[in-house]
């Protein structure tokens, strides 16, 4: 890696480095006041988000959150951002990875302690990276997820559990073991209720334990009320304290 930035006064400090031939960009969160190493969060953003900015992606969900104050803890925030009609698969989720190397390196971030969050097609990309990153994330946080596909959007999906006859099964087979906090409105029109439904009833059929909030009334927005809930915070930080599952 190379042209590293360095890191400016901006609540969301905007980096760079090279990664096989090309630049990846995202933006970091990084609060002051310890020399310690801090744990990460990587938020991976929904489909408004997508652009070559590299600043949306600090505007809707977790962004505006940081910026009230409501993490209790020093949380090194690392923000990615997919181009235009790109989901979190392939050469975007290496891309993704690469960032949180990168924050770790340069803003004394705890590659031990990593959980990983995403929103709407950044949900999907949660459980996307989780599947084929295994053991890279101590905590889960997929709001308005989904796993399958839409007919309306066939590749908006998680590709890791293509030709799977049960995905939800398949998933949580493989997630059983991570602490997974979901978060959906029961009213989505975008990305059905009934996918985090099924994600959170086959995680308990694998033994888990999953966190699952249903929001009465909310349709595709739940990020706000995800990240402004002061439980969820105070859940991730004792994850995260320790590292312990």
């Amino acid at each position: 890696m190379s042209s590293h930035a360095s890191i400016a006064t901006d609540p969301f400090s905007a980096r760079e480095f090279m990664r096989d031939g090309h630049r990846v960009r995202y933006r970091l969160h990084a609060p002051s006041g310890t020399s310690l190493a801090r744990p990460v969060l990587l938020f991976l953003h929904g489909s408004g988000e997508c652009g070559t900015d590299n600043l949306a992606q600090t505007q809707v969900g977790l962004g505006p959150a940081l910026l009230r104050g409501v993490v209790p803890f020093p949380l090194l925030s690392v923000m990615p951002q997919l181009p235009p009609g790109a989901c979190w698969q392939d050469g975007h989720v290496e891309d993704a990875l690469a960032a949180v190397d990168d924050a770790c390196t340069h803003a004394a971030g705890d590659p031990a302690r990593v959980a990983l969050t995403g929103l709407s097609r950044g949900g999907y990309g949660v459980w996307q990276l989780a599947l084929t990153h295994r053991g890279r994330f101590r905590a889960l946080i997929p709001v308005c997820a989904g796993v399958t596909a839409r007919a309306s959007d066939p590749g908006l999906r998680v590709a890791a559990l293509d030709g799977s006859q049960d995905p939800w099964r398949d998933a949580a087979r493989g997630l059983h073991e991570v602490p997974v906090w979901m978060v959906h409105g029961a009213l989505d029109d975008v990305i059905p209720v009934e996918q985090s439904r099924r994600m959170a009833a086959a995680l308990r059929e694998a033994g888990a334990t999953p966190r699952y909030r249903e929001l009465p009334g909310l349709g595709h927005n739940a990020w706000d009320a995800a990240y402004g809930d002061a439980a969820l915070w105070r859940w991730l930080r004792d994850i995260l304290a320790t590292g312990a599952r």
